[in-house]
């Protein structure tokens, strides 16, 4: 039986030079349904998009033209920029910190092998998961309305998903602590609380610096995002430049945010590797 389940999965071919090719039947067909989707999927989305192929291939030649363009630094308004580029960054590091905190609190509640209620951990799981399926802009916004236009509403709005995307993968790390570790312990006559002080939480430090060093990076990024709508920071002034024909300070604006943003990602990288 094993044989013939084996011979239906794996066909041996010999190619020309005499070397045996051993083809994985199940593998093949899996990859060829998984092409036919995209082709599909891929087909219907730009019917349904109505594109207009002939105007999008004459207006390509300007797309270099604009890069050019962006690429003649204008440093006349460093001042506004770098201030602009500071606050943004203010705004990524706060936010940040805040759903750090929040998410290690929420994430142990959302862990089931922390508590052991299953069905709180769940309810808040469910809860984080609605928080996390709601855009970050449209929080934004909805602070907005709140908070007036400003860094305020880009903190609290950027806190909403960020804290809600923590509290998950903090909680997928604290459940990847072997469970005999944690038994251990609680044999030992600890508490819940101090079991997750004193082994789930060092346990998961690598991890949580892993998933904060990422989150720290899509923040910064949606920053320079969410400026464009009225929150603050280097995407209004980035916005305001292009709208103003400015591509210069543009281009300036936005070579800061690369090289800001590669900064922050190897800085990170340093500290997950002393830890580790």
């Amino acid at each position: 039986m094993s044989s013939e389940v084996t011979t239906n999965i794996i066909s041996p071919r010999r190619k020309r030079s005499g070397k045996l090719r051993v083809d994985c039947i199940q593998k093949d067909r899996t990859i060829s349904r998984l092409s036919i989707s995209i082709v599909v999927l891929t087909i219907i989305s730009l019917v349904f998009l109505d594109i207009s192929w002939l105007k999008l291939f004459s207006r390509i030649p300007d797309i270099g033209t604009i890069f050019w363009k962006l690429l003649h630094f204008d440093f006349s308004k460093m001042e506004l920029v770098g201030s602009s580029l500071l606050e943004t960054l203010s705004i990524t590091v706060l936010s940040t910190l805040y759903s750090l905190m929040l998410g290690l609190f929420f994430g142990m509640f959302a862990a089931e092998n922390i508590l052991r209620i299953h069905w709180f951990s769940r309810f808040v799981q469910s809860f984080f998961t609605f928080l996390r399926a709601v855009p970050t802009p449209i929080w934004v916004l909805l602070m907005m309305v709140c908070l007036g236009m400003g860094p305020a509403a880009g903190i609290a709005g950027l806190c909403v998903h960020t804290t809600a995307f923590f509290t998950k993968s903090f909680a997928q790390s604290f459940e990847s602590i072997p469970e005999e570790t944690l038994e251990a312990l609680e044999a030992t006559g600890v508490g819940r609380l101090g079991v997750f002080l004193n082994a789930v939480l060092p346990s998961a430090l690598a991890q949580i610096i892993a998933w904060t060093g990422m989150r720290f990076e899509i923040n910064f990024s949606e920053c320079a995002i969410l400026g464009m709508v009225g929150a603050g920071g280097i995407g209004f002034v980035i916005s305001n430049s292009i709208q103003g024909y400015e591509y210069g300070t543009a281009g300036v604006a936005i070579f800061l945010v690369f090289l800001l943003a590669y900064c922050i990602e190897r800085i990170f990288v340093k500290i997950k590797k002393r830890i580790h």
